[in-house]
């Protein structure tokens, strides 16, 4: 595939990237002038602002494939303000510039939803949501509630909490659509939903991303050009 990446030196897409590019993928990659160095070789550096459509959509061509990461790190409950002006105004930026152009599926990295909290964060994932699935181009929304990888392994603490909140009937779907996944699980199934466009909406939670039995994700690979 000719894949077209946004957040592509992010946590998710920097571990993204080298898997497209051992796979044989052609990757694009949306990034800041000066952040050409993080990536790795065989990459196409494409400079411009996630926050502003006319800076790239030029440049989608003649890829098929988009892939959305962008996305405020460690979200929490106090970056409810960055929620808006970042993953929501980068979305909506990249749909406008998919518009008209050669890409004929969309992958967006949402979150699981419905859920007791983040409501700010989820709304805008939601969103998210609904402005590509107007867009009519066949796409896959990855729902993870928490990856677990380097730096974020915190949650191993309160997986017991998990399991004991699944235990009752009422509130079991709940907690497996919540549970936490492994960021190679949802490296996985990104690189796979590439290699596997659906004709129409695909959704993939948390029980389908807990059933790739996979190596733990290695760091990304960079390399000085």
């Amino acid at each position: 595939m000719n894949v077209f990446i946004t957040g592509g030196t992010g946590y998710i897409g920097s571990r993204v990237i080298p898997a497209l590019i051992e796979g044989g993928h052609t990757v694009r990659a949306l990034i800041r002038p000066g952040s050409e160095k993080k990536l790795p070789q065989g990459v196409w550096p494409i400079l411009g602002n996630a926050l502003d459509a006319s800076t790239f959509a030029r440049y989608i061509a003649p890829s098929d494939t988009f892939i959305q990461l962008v996305g405020v790190a460690h979200p929490s409950p106090s970056k409810a303000d960055e929620f808006q002006k970042i993953d929501l105004v980068s979305i909506r930026e990249s749909v406008k510039a998919v518009e008209a152009s050669t890409i004929r599926h969309f992958i967006y990295l949402s979150v699981a939803h419905p859920a007791p909290a983040m409501k700010a964060y989820v709304a805008v994932r939601e969103e998210g949501e609904r402005l590509v699935r107007n867009t009519a181009i066949p796409a896959t929304f990855v729902r993870p509630w928490y990856v677990l990888g380097p730096g974020h392994w915190w949650p191993y603490a309160v997986l017991p909490m998990y399991w004991i909140w699944g235990a009752f009937p009422s509130q079991r779907e709940t907690a497996r659509r919540l549970y936490p996944v492994k960021l190679a699980q949802v490296v996985s199934a990104i690189v796979d939903a590439v290699e596997r466009p659906p004709a129409d909406v695909r959704v993939i939670e948390a029980p389908e991303l807990q059933s790739r039995h996979v190596a733990a994700a290695p760091s990304p690979s960079i390399q000085l050009r």
